[in-house]
């Protein structure tokens, strides 16, 4: 209650010795009116919030009903005491009347009653036309689940600090063990967003370009999982004749086909209670995708040739570098499967937006291969490090680890200079005039040419800001606010961007 109607309040309670408020500018004046008694007796009988009334003396001389239940208190046994007495007996915890007749002024405190409710409570001063200070109006609220919300957002507020803590930690320890090379922001979201999901039991969809990753980053997950201990399995979908993929994931029953000469156990059930990792799974055939969508809702399979009900538990983590609405919308990939894989999606930036992690990756399998082909003395020029630094990478770190291992074979000296790596690709520029001439729909530019005709530079201009849109969008891992920032954009602009060019905005676990 705010303190107009809290004044309001002392200033129309019923007194027991026959006296109503007169208000005047400065002071509270008293006159007797039988009357307008009648009518506060209504008002702080239905009033839901708790009203005190006491003397001078802090004694007790009305207690309405709401107060009655707030406190578990009757009327009849409180007033005509006084506080110093109620709190001796511990009806009450603490006395804001004392507290205002101490200090003369309007109080405010919490109060717990007895059975634990929480009160808000305030004093109010009442002066007679003398200045004396002859009655305290006391106003009570419950505030138990406004408290109770309070507390649980604190101890929510902790527990996130915590967790935030042991994800930092496990970030240090990826990436100081070697097994990941990340000082890019980009990349660093990503591996954020790995350890969070990896604590639950979820499938994940990692997107990116072929060669970005994307199975590192399912190691990730599944080593910092609850299935840590229990195997995991890698299956690459693209590269298994389609014949094959159903008998590899489910496995058969002896007689199933023509050379089926025994039973065959299926990676689904190898890996039961780990984690199975489905690469490129847009290449999967309709009919592989409808028992994977079935392991996904009811947890079973059964082997080619049989009849027997396989219960499983396995967490799967998918992956493709396709762009699975589109194959949803032409027919060969099933929108229900596509909904249950991609609870959780993280996207993968590609090579060439992580420039901060080039030179490093070089040392890595520079290091790595250098052994592996026994040229441990070998060392690598400046110049070849700094070309492929500036090279586009359209293969990503699959081509940047096999130009490496390339030149380590070719080198016929200490030293793997610039021409064993430039030729391998070309130079950023050419790259940069390819994406300038990226086509519509397939389309090449001369295409473009007669297509927009007499809007090209409009067609063009939206492209290229969608484009930048979404290439900054991936390199801070979805976070508009870093997005708007580096764009150099307020977040209202790119907001209303993204909606006008349909861009779909990545998602992002807090």
């Amino acid at each position: 209650m705010n303190r107009t109607v809290n004044q309001k309040t002392a200033a129309t309670a019923e007194l027991s010795d026959g006296y109503t408020e007169r208000t005047t500018e400065n002071s509270h004046a008293f006159s007797p009116n039988t009357e307008t008694e009648k009518e506060l007796e209504v008002v702080l009988n239905s009033a839901s919030e708790g009203i005190w009334i006491c003397d001078g003396e802090a004694r007790v001389l009305k207690v309405n009903p709401a107060s009655e239940w707030l406190n578990n208190i009757k009327a009849t046994d409180v007033i005509g005491r006084t506080m110093p007495d109620l709190l001796e007996e511990k009806l009450i915890d603490k006395s804001v009347t004392i507290e205002v007749l101490k200090s003369r002024e309007r109080f405010e405190m919490l109060q717990t009653t007895r059975d634990g409710r929480k009160l808000s409570v305030t004093g109010i001063p009442v002066y007679d036309s003398d200045g004396r200070l002859f009655r305290v109006v006391v106003i009570e609220q419950d505030i138990t689940e406004i408290h109770l919300l309070t507390r649980r957002l604190e101890e929510k507020e902790a527990l996130t600090g915590r967790y935030r803590d042991q994800i930092n930690e496990l970030q240090r320890a990826e990436l100081e063990s070697g097994r990941i090379v990340a000082k890019s922001i980009c990349f660093v979201n990503c591996i954020q967003q790995a350890i969070k999901v990896s604590g639950v039991d979820s499938t994940v969809m990692l997107l990116g370009e072929s060669g970005s990753g994307k199975g590192v980053i399912a190691d990730l997950i599944h080593r910092n999982s609850s299935r840590a201990k229990e195997p995991m399995v890698k299956v690459n979908c693209g590269a298994i004749p389609e014949t094959l993929v159903e008998s590899e994931l489910f496995g058969y029953e002896k007689g199933a086909f023509t050379g089926a000469s025994h039973r065959k156990i299926g990676k689904f059930e190898q890996v039961n209670d780990g984690t199975i990792f489905l690469d490129e799974i847009g290449d999967m055939s309709l009919s592989t995708q409808a028992k994977i969508l079935r392991v996904l809702q009811e947890g079973c399979l059964e082997r080619l040739g049989g009849d027997q009900t396989i219960k499983v538990d396995v967490r799967i983590i998918a992956a493709t570098n396709q762009n699975l609405e589109k194959e949803i919308e032409a027919g060969r990939f099933r929108e229900d499967l596509y909904y249950r894989i991609k609870v959780v999606t993280i996207t993968l930036p590609p090579l060439r937006f992580r420039k901060q992690d080039i030179a490093e990756l070089i040392d890595y399998f520079f290091e790595k291969h250098a052994i592996t082909f026994n040229k441990q003395g070998l060392s690598i020029s400046p110049q070849a490090v700094e070309k492929m630094k500036n090279y586009h990478w359209p293969g990503n770190i699959r081509e940047l680890e096999n130009i490496i291992k390339r030149a380590i074979v070719l080198c016929k000296g200490n030293v793997v200079t610039e021409d064993l790596v430039v030729e391998e690709f070309q130079p950023v520029a050419e790259a940069d005039v390819n994406l300038i001439r990226a086509d519509f729909g397939g389309a090449n530019f001369d295409e473009l040419v007669k297509k927009f005709e007499g809007r090209l530079y409009d067609e063009l201009i939206a492209q290229t800001e969608k484009t930048l849109i979404e290439q900054v969008l991936q390199y801070t891992g979805g976070n508009q606010v870093q997005a708007a920032n580096i764009l150099g954009v307020s977040r209202v602009m790119l907001r209303e961007r993204i909606e006008k060019y349909h861009i779909k905005k990545q998602i992002i676990i807090q």
